[in-house]
């Protein structure tokens, strides 16, 4: 029996009958696919096709145009797995790619983007109704709205999760702003990602694969540094996971953990396949010299610890969407959902002519099962045996910006995240500071300051925080003593202060690794511990105030990147104010 077929009739969601019914009687001999079927490393690795999001005119770089759509389309994950259904990003339906097109822009060069959605009436994976969801009053169409992820940019092209809209703008959400949105590009140099946002449909319209790579680029800045640089040996990688049934579709769960309270909806997602740039486990030829990956985990729900096993390093020169200080080493790298590490690897200083990136990180992380065969590779570096000229380098300085100062702090907030459990102790919702997502703002800093935030974790899950707009640092980590006593304490009273936090927040300190003490824009909240963060709403390469007004509708929000908890809603609004 498959994992659909287990329903019984009252708890059976109609887009999961839908999908039955669309797949035909065949569906019967249907089953998930067996990872092992799938020979790894048989792929090669793609490039996502490349758009400048700029014009040269008379050499000079001029503002462009875009016009991406969002289509339902067939894509070949595997050499021996048949064409799978997806939603593609691209410039048309012929050349969408899973992940989409990586557009590089220039700093101080603006990008608009009318983000198209072409998708059909009916979404291709089952969703779930009885959390707060984007719904169409027709319910015809697939909601959809790109959140350009790390933009420093204006409300207005932000993808509010309610700005959604339906193919041809036929449906719109209760916040939509406009069909083009306006990247000013204005912010430091470093790695964006763009996918959709829409509410409660975020897990699924990701799993379709609505994700892809975009780049602000400062030469003037970035040229001196002399990292490895051009398409061959700079290189985006967007590693996701997924399942796929014996027939190609991909694999979403079609009943909850708490079917009488959620027919769907589960707290975490998680696939045996690995899939990096469209390809499970692919493969790359590389030369003996120093290459640049920008790694994005786009997944649902599942950390990444990547090691080689060859003992290759990483060396980190960015994290999210900045550059650190200085470059830092590191044998093995831990990405949360969202988080990108931006690294060279030099494979001249490898011993072996192939290595494989591979991963150890439990799920759900940090306490869950361990990784398996499949789970646990990611793909294999084919390396050349002869030597070749490398002019990169990796200098000791890389782009230095301000150092936190928290006594400049404006306000101080305290960020308390809970879950909630049925009575056979299943995660039936999260939420903020014990609030819904519809609530009204609390969150109001000012345009211009930087605020300190003690986010409380009091669950049992590591929960990778995204704040929009914003960028911080983290400052630390502090373990909670006693921490059943003071979680009693907040769910009655549901405020920090008053529950005396700094009485609990005195156990073991956990260190941030050295390649993530700059600026971020999502971090790994540990649970049961207490992080300090240093929030700045401004630029932090220069002085400049904001080249547009943030005090605007429909304004931000802040959330847990872990995709199901989003959904599901882990996720407050964010208002700036003059």
């Amino acid at each position: 029996m498959t994992q659909m077929q287990k329903f019984t009739l009252p708890h059976f969601h109609l887009t999961c009958l839908a999908l039955f019914l669309l797949l035909g009687t065949s569906w019967a001999a249907v089953g998930l696919l067996d990872p092992a079927k799938l020979k790894m490393f048989v792929d090669d690795l793609p490039d996502m096709p490349r758009i400048p999001a700029f014009d040269l005119v008379n050499g000079y770089p001029k503002s462009k145009s875009l016009k991406i759509g969002m289509f339902e389309r067939t894509w070949k994950f595997h050499r021996d797995l048949p064409q799978t259904p997806v939603f593609a990003f691209g410039t048309s339906k012929l050349t969408a790619t899973v992940p989409g097109p990586t557009i590089e822009a220039l700093q101080g060069v603006e990008t608009y983007v009318t983000w198209q959605n072409q998708l059909p009436p009916m979404h291709i994976l089952p969703w779930d109704p009885t959390i707060p969801t984007a719904v169409s009053p027709d319910h015809k169409g697939v909601p959809t709205v790109v959140h350009l992820h790390g933009n420093i940019g204006q409300p207005q092209s932000d993808g509010h999760s309610t700005s959604w809209f339906t193919a041809g703008f036929k449906e719109k959400g209760p916040m939509w702003t406009n069909a083009t949105y306006r990247y000013f590009n204005n912010q430091q140099p470093g790695n964006l990602w763009y996918h959709d946002h829409a509410l409660g449909l975020t897990r699924v319209n990701l799993l379709a694969g609505l994700i892809g790579a975009y780049i602000v680029r400062d030469p003037a800045v970035e040229g001196p540094l002399g990292l490895p640089h051009g398409n061959e040996f700079d290189r985006p990688l967007l590693v996701t996971d997924r399942s796929f049934y014996t027939n190609g579709y991909i694999y979403m769960n079609c009943t909850g953990d708490n079917p009488t309270i959620h027919p769907q909806w589960q707290p975490e997602y998680f696939g045996d396949v690995i899939v990096v740039n469209g390809k499970a486990w692919p493969r790359l030829t590389v030369q003996r010299r120093k290459y640049r990956f920008r790694i994005i985990n786009a997944s649902n729900a599942r950390f990444y610890r990547f090691f080689f096993s060859n003992g290759l390093r990483f060396i980190h020169v960015g994290a999210d969407s900045a550059y650190i200080g200085a470059p830092v080493l590191t044998n093995e790298t831990l990405l949360a959902p969202s988080e990108i590490a931006d690294v060279v690897v030099n494979f001249s200083e490898s011993m072996t002519d192939t290595a494989i990136l591979q991963n150890d990180a439990p799920y759900p992380f940090p306490s869950g099962d361990s990784v398996n065969e499949f789970n646990g590779k990611v793909m294999k570096f084919i390396i050349e045996k002869n030597p070749t000229v490398d002019t990169s380098r990796v200098p000791d300085s890389l782009i230095q910006y301000p150092s936190p100062d928290s006594s400049s702090a404006s306000h101080t907030r305290y960020i308390a995240l809970y879950e909630y459990t049925s009575s056979t102790d299943d995660p039936t919702h999260l939420l903020i500071n014990g609030l819904k997502y519809e609530d009204p703002v609390t969150e109001i800093p000012k345009v211009g300051t930087s605020e300190v935030w003690y986010v409380i974790n009091l669950t049992e899950d590591n929960h990778p925080v995204h704040i929009h707009l914003g960028l911080f640092v983290v400052l630390d980590q502090t373990e909670l003593v006693n921490e059943d006593e003071f979680k009693n304490c907040m769910l009655k009273m549901n405020d920090a202060v008053k529950c005396h936090v700094s009485k609990y927040a005195r156990g073991n300190k956990t260190e941030v690794p050295a390649h993530e003490r700059g600026w971020k824009n999502v971090y790994k909240m540990l649970p049961g511990y207490v992080t300090k963060i240093l929030v700045r709403f401004a630029y932090i390469h220069s002085n400049q105030s904001y080249t547009f007004d943030a005090t605007a509708e429909p304004g931000y929000v802040y959330h847990c990147h872990i995709l199901d908890h989003e959904d599901n809603v882990m996720m407050r609004p964010l208002k700036l104010v003059k």
